[in-house]
């Protein structure tokens, strides 16, 4: 049976500062007061992803759930607001690891697809490749809703909307990896890697991070190749 796998190769670096808005603004409404809380809510979640361990973290992403609750109760018709909501819980799951993650990324699921009924292209597709995840990653019936042939379609829908993000290639590279699809892999892989790095001036650590990530799973994808190739011959 397949096993939590919430690790920091989960965790979404999205914040790419204030989100602009989508072609359902009429539905997802970005107002001046949504991207200050959206902001607060990144450089937060940023310092207790990366900075803090143990009770520290766990107390601080405890606290920016309640803060996240506190704006969706104040803006419900925000897709971004849930969307974030959506990558704190999972994040925290990430932290906390093992079945205790359960009811954080069940609670996850709910508010990415909340923000998804919203508005389809919130955080211009990231979203469906972080539910698609969360579908990979978790286990199946009758312990959780994980399901590979589901993760595939949310990929797959994210990378129609914006075949060049940085994050949706990542995350679709890996899934590709541990489905033994490496040549896919690795071509999404790339794709990740070569993104500006000037998209990422605001987000330094974010941006390291994930591109250290981006480089392992690369040398992941680097050696199976190398080894079916040695097969062949």
């Amino acid at each position: 049976m397949k096993i939590i796998q919430l690790t920091r190769s989960f965790v979404m670096t999205l914040a790419l500062g204030v989100l602009s808005l989508t072609a359902q603004a009429s539905v997802s409404v970005d107002t001046p007061e949504i991207a200050q809380l959206i902001k607060a809510q990144q450089k937060a979640w940023a310092k207790a992803n990366y900075q803090l361990k143990d009770d520290e973290q766990s107390a601080a992403f405890k606290q920016l759930m309640s803060d996240s609750e506190q704006a969706l109760s104040a803006h419900p018709k925000s897709a971004e607001l849930w969307a974030w909501s959506g990558i704190i819980k999972s994040s925290f799951a990430g932290a906390e690891g093992g079945l205790s993650a359960l009811s954080l990324v069940k609670a996850a699921r709910k508010d990415f697809e909340k923000a998804l009924e919203l508005d389809a292209n919130v955080l211009n597709g990231t979203t469906y490749a972080s539910l698609g995840l969360l579908y990979h990653k978790v286990p199946g019936w009758p312990v959780a809703f994980g399901s590979d042939s589901k993760a595939e379609e949310l990929f797959k829908k994210s990378m129609a909307i914006n075949p060049d993000a940085r994050e949706s290639n990542y995350f679709y590279g890996e899934f590709l990896y541990d489905e033994g699809k490496y040549d896919e892999a690795k071509t999404h892989l790339l794709l990740a890697k070569n993104v500006p790095a000037e998209q990422w001036k605001d987000r330094p650590v974010a941006y390291e991070q994930r591109q250290q990530q981006i480089d392992e799973m690369l040398q992941k994808v680097d050696k199976r190749l190398a080894k079916r190739s040695r097969r062949r011959h």
